[in-house]
């Protein structure tokens, strides 16, 4: 079926004239209209009326965006109920970049509310449910982005990464999830939740599609200013082995609170790289520990200064009041969710007068400090790696009520983020059979060094994705 290629398999299938680009995206195209994961927002009515060109290097691949995306007349909501029906005029460059090089849109994802949120529950629309157990969330804020790629009704999907938001879902659904360099790709159109940290990136089913992905999404953009691009054109990963290759193992990200099968799945894999012929070595990331609370000053502070445009007067809901002042607080009150409304109030008390050198500035200077750690690991290692995720995926509702635990699954993702420094994660096996996931993080612009690493330790890996189990069986 088409449905069993990935991406890279289903262009080289299309170009060989052994499939056609309609009838690749009518397969998904069926398959997403169907979804009962509530992974989509929004589903294309047909195929492209025109086939891509011959010579496009995405072949007509289909692929699903995020809800955070702007797209020119399709609704793009940001999984926000302020945002509903919202059509925007002009489309993320991102998205566009895909399209010239032949990938079609397929659909929009379901996400958690402005991409706060680790659980997918936080969606003005709904939560997403995880395709390997129903009853537990797929991860966030891309959920509904991965969910789609692991439930097998899209080839690869767009997301973004503030603080774990590709690689965190990726982790609890089985698939690769890439975090590039900050400023490999361009945030025009893109909904802004904290400007200095969010980044779009890949969710796929291999490395080698998220490699194809990326290097039509890299680039610089006038109308970005923080976009500079990479520093090399993104090949297709080949690496076999890991020889020559050191891996640090921070003590501060893979000890305690990581449950016991997760921490299992991580030692099997420093065994299998090792086996590979890297050499394996603890290092230091001693501010990491505190990366978390700096992350939820920074990233709220953020949010209260780029959601202020929603007050519906420009676009957006609207709720009708007698004078302004009630016109703005009603339509904030009834459009936003309650983690949005959470993080507003956090970051506006953040930057209050008194308040602002005791959290943001020390936030600030607590990022400086895991920045240069990563820079110090960097110099005796190629990669630092841990585990993705502390758990696997949870029971849907069960840290709705407990924002602190929910915040503590971004523990082993947010120091990366902070830093802007490119992480993967790659699916490396099973606990109570739901998937684990392993991250590696390089330094900054070494993402093809990176995306070969990643590529040899999937192969060695050999993890059976559920669309691969479901083909199976």
């Amino acid at each position: 079926m088409p449905t069993d290629l990935t991406a890279v398999q289903a262009a080289e299938a299309v170009r060989a004239g052994e499939l056609s680009a309609t009838e690749l995206f009518d397969a998904y195209r069926e398959r997403a209209a169907a979804d009962d994961l509530n992974a989509y927002t929004w589903v294309a009515d047909a195929a492209p009326t025109e086939a891509p060109p011959a010579d496009a290097p995405l072949a007509g691949v289909p692929v699903a965006i995020k809800d955070l995306f702007c797209t020119e007349g399709v609704p793009s909501q940001a999984g926000s109920r302020i945002l509903e029906g919202y059509l925007p005029p002009y489309t993320a460059t991102s998205v566009a970049r895909l399209a010239a090089a032949g990938a079609p849109l397929l659909g929009k994802t379901n996400q958690d509310e402005f991409a706060m949120g680790s659980s997918n529950e936080n969606s003005g629309y709904g939560p997403v449910l995880n395709p390997w157990d129903r009853t537990r969330v797929p991860g966030g804020s891309s959920g509904g982005s991965a969910a789609a790629v692991a439930g097998g009704s899209a080839p690869w999907a767009l997301g973004t990464d503030t603080g774990g938001s590709i690689r965190q879902p990726a982790a609890l659904t089985g698939i690769v999830g890439l975090k590039p360099t900050y400023g490999a790709i361009s945030r025009y159109g893109m909904i802004a939740f904290a400007s200095s940290l969010d980044q779009a990136g890949p969710l796929t089913r291999t490395v080698a599609d998220s490699a194809l992905m990326l290097r039509h999404l890299q680039g610089a953009d006038t109308r970005d200013m923080t976009s500079v691009g990479l520093r090399e054109e993104i090949v297709l990963p080949t690496a076999e082995r890991l020889d020559g290759i050191k891996l640090g193992v921070p003590e501060e990200l893979s000890g305690e609170g990581i449950e016991p099968g997760v921490r299992d799945a991580f030692e099997r894999s420093l065994q299998l790289a090792e086996e590979l012929g890297a050499t394996v070595e603890s290092c230091k990331l001693p501010h990491a520990p505190h990366a978390l609370s700096a992350y939820y000053i920074l990233a709220p502070a953020e949010c209260s200064s780029n959601l202020a445009r929603f007050d519906g007067v420009r676009y957006g809901q609207r709720v009708e009041a007698d004078t302004l002042m009630d016109m703005y607080t009603r339509t904030r009150h009834d459009g936003f969710g309650p983690e949005v409304k959470r993080r507003i109030m956090l970051g506006t008390y953040a930057l209050s007068s008194g308040y602002y050198d005791a959290y943001y500035g020390r936030a600030q200077r607590v990022r400086t400090k895991i920045a240069e750690d990563f820079a110090a690991a960097f110099e005796r290692f190629d990669f630092v790696v841990t585990p993705t995720s502390p758990s696997v995926a949870f029971e849907l509702g069960a840290k709705t009520d407990d924002p602190l635990s929910m915040y503590l699954n971004d523990f082993c993702t947010v120091p990366m983020s902070l830093a802007g420094i490119p992480a993967i994660s790659i699916p490396n096996g099973l606990s109570d059979g739901l998937p684990t996931g392993l991250q590696l993080a390089a330094p900054a612009f070494a993402e093809n060094k990176l995306l070969d690493a990643a590529h040899a330790l999937e192969a060695a890996l050999g993890f059976q994705r559920l669309d691969q189990r479901e083909t199976v069986a």
